[in-house]
């Protein structure tokens, strides 16, 4: 019990609960819940006692809080990038298509329907 009220658990989480206590003392939940009552209702008086949550609670409380920041971040950016993507195969879609019809176009009108580069990739001398 001083160990869970100090914050140094050596067999539990640390969190105050019954569950936390019976780890610490090696003993199974029930027995603290049916058999020893009084162990049970001294721990949560302590607790009430003391009125505030060991510093390693505090600090799990802050680090949990923290990594529910990044990971609201992270499902953020997550987020970015499946709307990029999806327009972007929106956009692929469209030039597909075009480049379709271009090719019908060019076919039936008899042009060569090979792709032109948009830039060459010569080096040109100076």
């Amino acid at each position: 019990m001083d160990r869970l009220l100090d914050g140094i658990p050596l067999r539990s989480d640390g969190k105050l609960t019954v569950v936390a206590l019976a780890a610490e003392a090696g003993v199974k939940r029930h027995a603290l819940t049916h058999k020893h009552t009084d162990l049970k209702d001294r721990f949560y008086a302590r607790i009430k006692a003391q009125q505030s949550a060991p510093a390693s609670e505090a600090a799990l409380r802050e680090q949990n809080a923290d990594l529910c920041r990044k990971l609201g971040d992270m499902r953020a950016e997550r987020d970015e990038y499946k709307h990029a993507a999806d327009a972007l195969a929106r956009a692929l879609n469209v030039l597909t298509i075009e480049n379709d019809e271009l090719r019908r176009k060019a076919s039936r009108t008899g042009q060569p329907t090979g792709p032109r580069p948009l830039i060459s990739l010569r080096r040109t001398a100076r």
